[in-house]
């Protein structure tokens, strides 16, 4: 396949490259490094260094490639940031994802998978949510994704385009060769900032709440290794271009782990105690999201390979280390 790849510079896009060129693939990236980093960007992928809503360079690289699908990881992904700044996220992820599409349709692509985000199911609580659990995304953030799933909705009662949409739960971890991983200034990923904290790159790690109605009062959440998700992408891209047929699957294990359970395994690891300090609720988060994964599973016949969190840590640990 020859895939146009956005946000490629980015955490999950640069996994998904990497996956696609390991089976064989062909990759272009697109990406302003607006977040990304250009070193993520596997070497043998041809690079692009603009926006995706600059329409003139899109419509010249597609015409110059013949492009079997996109795949749109391009946005902003910070829940915290988006509370602050809704305008900004509005624009980058869905201003600018429209006039991407338009770029693609324009000139003949037509297969297309999106990267959403459990986001979108809100506040639900649920230890089982399926791709038709209730949508009600409640942060700037997740109502960006959720109003880019329906524009492709939308565009392909109209158009004859084909999509994928995959929501993903909570990525972790990071290439077992160490290509790629999680770089960011100021995260607020879990398991990026336990690794700081075991870095000595901060001090202490805060548990945002711990009066949730869950088995130890923190936050569950199903953490699937990023490899995983990268993996997922080129199945469904495989399956997108044999079947031409849309549809949603969600991205996770369908395993949930407390906050606490987490930073234990994290000690378990490094036969050490880490600083732990309790902090206020973050504003809107949700207490329990777990995937129901079996329709991906079904569908795809996808047995994940890492599902060990002691494996996801581990591996997220030696990225840091060296970064």
């Amino acid at each position: 396949m020859n895939i146009l790849l956005t946000g490629g510079a980015g955490y999950i896009g640069s996994h998904t490259a990497l996956s696609l060129i390991d089976k064989g693939h062909s990759v272009t990236v697109v990406d302003n490094l607006i977040t990304g980093n250009k070193t993520l960007i596997p070497a043998k992928a041809k690079y692009y260094d603009f926006d995706i809503a600059d329409e003139s360079s899109i419509q010249k690289i597609i015409k110059e490639n013949k492009f079997h699908m996109a795949m749109h990881f391009a946005g902003l992904t910070r829940v915290d940031e988006s509370i602050k700044y809704p305008e900004k996220y509005q624009l980058h992820n869905f201003e600018k994802s429209k006039i991407f599409f338009s770029s693609c349709i324009k000139n003949n692509l037509k297969n297309i998978i999106f990267s959403s985000s459990a986001g979108v199911y809100g506040n639900s609580n649920s230890d089982n949510l399926t791709e038709d659990s209730e949508l009600k995304p409640i942060n700037p953030y997740a109502n960006s994704k959720y109003k880019i799933e329906n524009l492709l909705i939308e565009i392909s009662k109209k158009e004859k385009l084909n999509y994928t949409i995959l929501r993903y739960f909570n990525v972790a971890g990071a290439d077992k060769n160490n290509r790629s991983g999680l770089i960011s200034k100021s995260s607020s990923n879990l398991i990026k900032v336990l690794c700081e904290v075991v870095n000595k790159k901060r001090e202490k790690i805060i548990i945002n709440g711990n009066d949730y109605k869950t088995k130890d009062g923190t936050a569950v959440r199903d953490f699937i290794h990023v490899t995983d998700i990268a993996d997922m992408h080129v199945l469904a891209a495989n399956n997108l271009l044999k079947n031409g047929t849309s549809n949603i699957y969600n991205c996770g294990y369908g395993n949930g782990y407390s906050v606490k359970e987490v930073i234990a395994e994290m000690e378990n690891i490094i036969k050490n105690k880490l600083q732990v300090e309790i902090g206020p609720r973050r504003p809107n988060d949700i207490a329990v999201s777990i995937a129901n994964s079996d329709k991906f599973k079904k569908e795809f016949n996808w047995k994940p390979r890492f599902n060990n969190l002691n494996y996801i840590l581990r591996s997220a640990l030696e990225w840091e280390k060296i970064n």
